[in-house]
């Protein structure tokens, strides 16, 4: 009887199957680092907005308080983006006549709120809370980065779930004391004495489950 296949077809079969899953493999890491890049995440991306608004000169410079335009980030999910009036409080004295500022002029005088493009932004299915992390001794820069340093606003972190896991799995590695949590400039001089500390002494849980985040 003739013989069907030759013998390199059991050679070829070998290399074919073993080629299918280094293929299949290659595009999956392909694909993983595309959703891990800037290009899906908007890590490190600029914004466009209609009064170019420098966190480096307000909050940098001048040394203006979070807290002063993100009024409600210790007791509310959202931290808060300042109405108009808060920007007159000190632009109907200085700068009255800058070409930039007309915007937020026209935006106190007509009533009508500007329209600021939204930096950080998470999917809908995700919940996040500013004042509990806030209460929790997580300062600003830990996921805002240097914004003190930005002289326009881009998202320096990737904000992905597995960037947030990170600091759940281990919070000593990142919690500071609540008097620094507004200090864009704190540095722990010992992390692995006060990290676990602060979190015996703030209550802090590893919460790793989904529906900590998801519900």
């Amino acid at each position: 009887m003739a013989q069907i296949f030759q013998r390199y077809a059991n050679t070829l079969a070998r290399v074919t199957i073993f080629g299918a899953v280094f293929a299949v493999a290659f595009v999956l890491w392909v694909i993983g680092g595309v959703v891990r890049s800037p290009y899906a995440t908007d890590q490190g991306i600029e914004r466009e907005q209609p009064v170019p608004f420098s966190h480096q000169h307000h909050a940098g410079g001048l040394g203006i308080d979070c807290r002063y335009c993100h009024t409600s980030v210790e007791t509310s999910n959202f931290a808060g983006i300042p109405p108009t009036q808060t920007c007159m409080n000190c632009h109907s004295q200085i700068w009255t006549n800058a070409e930039m500022l007309e915007p937020v002029r026209a935006s106190f005088a007509t009533g009508k709120p500007i329209v600021w493009s939204r930096v950080h932004r998470l999917p809908d299915f995700v919940h996040f809370n500013h004042s509990i992390h806030v209460s929790k001794g997580i300062g600003c820069a830990s996921c805002h980065g240097r914004i003190d340093m930005m002289p326009l606003t881009y998202q320096a972190s990737p904000l992905t779930m597995e960037w947030c896991l990170s600091c759940h799995r281990a919070p000593e590695q990142f919690v500071r004391p609540r008097s620094q949590v507004f200090n864009m400039a704190y540095i722990a001089r010992d992390q692995e004495s006060i990290g676990p500390k602060l979190v015996q002494e703030y209550n802090i849980q590893k919460l790793t489950s989904c529906s900590t985040c998801h519900y």
